[in-house]
């Protein structure tokens, strides 16, 4: 079994691209750092470049900043635009988190939009200039989690900010990854996805449940048990480097997944539905208005055509 124990133990990457966005704090700028410390070309896709040419500013080796904000799909199409060479590898790190319910530029329901969508849409239109791998990070929070095709933008049900919203989009990340994989496969292609989960990780990202008493006991079991960036970005390392097969997930391998060297482990049993993998990736394609771009590619098994839409689409 694979195994990443330190970030040092990541290979020469000299001559590559990687495109990792969020990458101005936490868990994305320490997989940054890693990389570009080994001769990779790095592109920081930040919401905030000064933040993004700040931490720049701390990494050795050829670092790029570009603007990209995931919950406009205008930023994220000009992003993409704005891409005219290859990318080896494109690290869909960036993540949000929030108490109340908030909007995209599209209408979205932020996490959702933000978390899935614009990584989605990143996807697809970066794809065709992908050569290595699509790695997706997600969360451990996706265990108790279900996709909810009635009302994926939280329309109509009562807003539960963590084990509801952000649940759901990452969720989302891994079924993304399954159907990605899926359809790399039908069409040949040498690229692969992956996916990985920090575990619990202090890199300034606050998770917030709505219920303050909650919210307190995850603070401090924040300061007792968590690890840090750089030992939080292991899985995202391990998942972008590592001998790991497609498809696979990687994710601390201490304490129930809480941290500890990355391996790779297992997702739950809805991350696993390829049905629910086909259905998000036809709501999804609808929403932003991107497709799969390479040629060749089929629908899912069993399905003559999209399903009628299921909720309001935007976008």
């Amino acid at each position: 079994m694979p195994v990443l124990a330190s970030a040092s133990q990541v290979p020469d990457q000299t001559g590559r691209t990687v495109v990792i966005t969020g990458a101005s704090s936490g868990i994305g700028r320490a997989a940054a750092a890693a990389l570009a410390g080994k001769g990779a070309r790095v592109v920081l896709a930040v919401r905030d470049q000064d933040r993004g040419r700040a931490a720049a500013a701390a990494m050795s080796g050829e670092v790029e900043v570009r603007r990209l904000d995931l919950a406009s799909l205008a930023s994220v199409r000009q992003f993409a635009d704005g891409v005219g060479h290859p990318v080896d590898v494109l690290i869909n790190n960036a993540g949000t988190m929030t108490g109340r319910p908030q909007r995209t530029a599209d209408g979205f329901e932020l996490q959702f939009g933000t978390n899935h969508l614009g990584h989605f849409a990143l996807t697809n239109l970066l794809l065709d200039r992908i050569t290595g791998r699509v790695v997706t990070v997600s969360s451990s929070a996706h265990r108790s989690a279900r996709v909810d095709f009635d009302d994926l933008n939280w329309e109509r049900r009562p807003y539960r900010p963590f084990g509801g919203a952000y649940g759901q989009s990452k969720l989302a990340n891994l079924l993304f990854t399954a159907e990605l994989q899926r359809r790399l496969t039908a069409v040949g292609s040498p690229v692969i996805a992956t996916s990985a989960h920090p575990g619990w990780a202090a890199t300034g990202f606050r998770m917030t449940s709505g219920n303050r008493f909650l919210d307190a006991a995850m603070a401090v079991g924040t300061a007792l048990l968590a690890h840090g960036p750089e030992s939080g970005a292991l899985p995202t390392l391990l998942a972008t480097v590592g001998d790991v097969p497609a498809g696979s997930f990687a994710g601390p391998s201490r304490f129930g997944g809480v941290r500890g060297p990355a391996v790779l482990v297992d997702r739950s049993g809805a991350a696993r539905d390829p049905d629910v993998a086909g259905q998000l990736w036809e709501a999804s394609e609808r929403l932003t208005g991107t497709r799969f771009p390479l040629a060749g590619g089929r629908p899912h098994p069993g399905r003559t055509s999209p399903p009628a839409a299921r909720g309001r689409d935007r976008g």
